[in-house]
């Protein structure tokens, strides 16, 4: 029976609290049904030996953690490839990428016979007398030139490139240990560690094999044969600085040094030296003048022409290195075949260049060629106008 006012076939469907909608709330709806994790058997499927009632459908819950099968093999995954990297590591080390090593010194010597006999006299009046006069006295005659940058360098690196080869210069030529024969401590702190050894074994065991001559690194005398004069070396040349290529800088170093030496106490000849005799010249003259006073006696001038080529890669400029590539001298007056990888051989005052006793050079002969240069010193380039004593 319908109540007053209601339609005699009672509340339609499509009306608000007709039809379904008192069992709207428990109604699901298709995509919750598919994301339920338990699925109730058909009435088929119960008919079988089925004895529980639902089964899994793997919802999205255990798709998210994942079976504990995925779980091992991922940690082998991780396993291996950490072995991997280790055992890469072991084999083939990351190596820090290096600079090119330095090269090798290779120096040459050529000795410079007088023609005549060395003058001889006071220290003071033989510069004055010879072309060295106009020079410089010790380190101000190592000039720089003007400091420009290049395409890969700027003005501050030029400038250390500058700065350490004429600090190299100055404690190689004039520095009085490094000349005495000393260790060259001064001039090892400069040199690249790749040459550290060359370097070492040049000094120590002097060879003269265009490798480990002493002289190619360092001006140096017998401090037992030769002493040098207190009047400071004469010094003048010229540097400068190019571009090798973009890691490196070149400074070529062209200095002409002059020493006034004469005969150390050591070495000095006695009053009682005959005219003549088997170390004479032939002309009935000794070649050692005799002094009254071991030790002392007349100076002569020995000089000496270097031209040194020395390279400064990035890491020298940092650590102020150099690397000295080549040196070529010319040195005398002193005799052609004198060695002179150990100490410099200068002759003194009075003295005669004694005739060439080198074996020469045979182009014949195998394994590393032998050299016998000799040149012949300039009479313009000896002092003039000074007593021979």
């Amino acid at each position: 029976m319908t109540g007053p006012g209601d339609p005699p076939e009672g509340t339609p469907e499509s009306a608000p609290g007709g039809g379904d909608d008192e069992y709207r709330s428990v109604v699901f709806d298709e995509s919750f049904v598919r994301a339920a994790p338990l699925q109730e058997f058909s009435a088929q499927e119960r008919i079988g030996d089925h004895t529980p009632a639902v089964r899994s459908r793997g919802g999205p819950r255990r798709r998210e953690r994942g079976s504990p099968q995925q779980a091992v093999i991922l940690v082998l995954l991780i396993a291996v490839a950490f072995a991997t990297a280790v055992y890469m590591g072991i084999q083939r080390p990351y190596q820090k990428p290096t600079t090119r090593a330095a090269e090798p010194l290779r120096s040459t010597l050529v000795p410079l016979t007088p023609r005549g006999e060395v003058p001889g006299g006071a220290a003071a009046d033989l510069y004055a007398s010879s072309p060295a006069r106009k020079f410089r006295i010790g380190a101000e005659g190592i000039t720089l030139p003007a400091v420009e940058r290049t395409a890969h360098f700027s003005d501050d690196q030029v400038r250390e490139a500058l700065g350490t080869a004429k600090e190299f210069l100055v404690h190689s030529a004039l520095d009085a240990d490094t000349l005495a024969g000393g260790d060259a401590r001064a001039v090892r702190m400069l040199i690249d560690p790749d040459q550290l050894g060359q370097f070492d074994a040049s000094l120590s065991r002097p060879a003269d094999d265009g490798r480990h001559a002493a002289t190619g690194w360092v001006m140096r005398f017998d401090p037992e044969r030769v002493s040098l004069a207190k009047e400071p070396v004469r010094v003048r040349g010229s540097m400068r600085v190019t571009e090798v290529n973009s890691t490196a800088l070149e400074v070529v170093a062209d200095h002409t040094y002059v020493y006034a030496v004469r005969r150390a106490a050591a070495h000095a000849p006695r009053t009682d030296t005959p005219a003549t005799g088997a170390a004479g010249t032939g002309d009935g003259r000794d070649l050692a003048e005799p002094v009254t006073v071991p030790g002392t006696g007349p100076h002569s001038l020995f000089t000496v022409r270097r031209e040194a080529r020395l390279r400064f890669d990035r890491e020298d400029l940092r650590d102020h290195h150099v690397e000295v590539v080549e040196s070529a001298l010319q040195a005398g007056p002193q005799a052609c075949a004198t060695d002179a990888a150990t100490y410099l051989q200068p002759l003194f005052a009075g003295q005669r260049a004694p005739a060439d006793a080198s074996a020469g050079t045979n182009p014949y002969a195998t394994g590393r060629p032998t050299d016998s240069l000799c040149g012949v010193l300039a009479p313009d380039a000896q002092p003039s106008g000074t007593g021979r004593r």
